[in-house]
């Protein structure tokens, strides 16, 4: 099956495939991931593998979207993440993004995630879009309200002990 791909000026945003295990495992594993987003113990290319196929394939093709690997049009280069995933526990679809440490600060993370907030509404029919973050997070805290998400409340989804904040964007709201 065709999954849906989405350009940006300087982006390329595509599904995340097997093949990008090896970029999985590094971004699954730097610093600011495990602290802020969790540890997903995920510590070779194979787990990497096992990972995309398990965790990220299976919602592509039971809704036609998922996570997203978000490459660099002038060189090819895989930057990071950004993906509009069905949670357990929220009420619509979660906007997520996860970079390298070293593209971040770049605006590659709002060019990409506005890109897939836009395909969400225009190409997926999604009428609510809602974005999770840790506390300790401010980055993705500022990133969500730069998208046009408001800031709803805490929570805390199913088997996690940790309290988050929860944001929400509604095209009803916008109407």
């Amino acid at each position: 099956m065709n999954y849906k791909t989405f350009e940006t000026e300087r982006l390329l945003i595509r599904p995340v495939e097997e093949e990008d295990a090896e970029f999985i495992l590094e971004l699954l594993n730097t610093p600011k991931f495990l602290e802020l987003i969790g540890d997903r113990e995920v510590r070779t290319a194979d787990e990497a593998k096992q990972y995309i196929r398990k965790k990220m394939l299976p919602q592509l093709y039971r809704l036609g979207f998922g996570n997203y690997a978000v490459v660099r049009k002038t060189d090819g280069e895989l930057l990071g993440t950004c993906g509009l995933h069905d949670r357990e526990g929220l009420e619509g679809v979660d906007i997520g993004f996860a970079f390298l440490p070293q593209h971040e600060g770049k605006g590659y993370a709002y060019e990409s995630a506005l890109r897939l907030k836009q395909a969400a509404l225009e190409n997926f029919g999604i009428k609510q879009i809602l974005g999770i973050t840790s506390k300790a997070n401010l980055a993705s805290q500022k990133l969500l309200l730069k998208l046009g998400l408001k800031f709803e409340r805490t929570i805390t989804l199913p088997n996690e002990e940790e309290e988050i904040l929860l944001y929400r964007f509604s095209v009803e709201e916008e109407e």
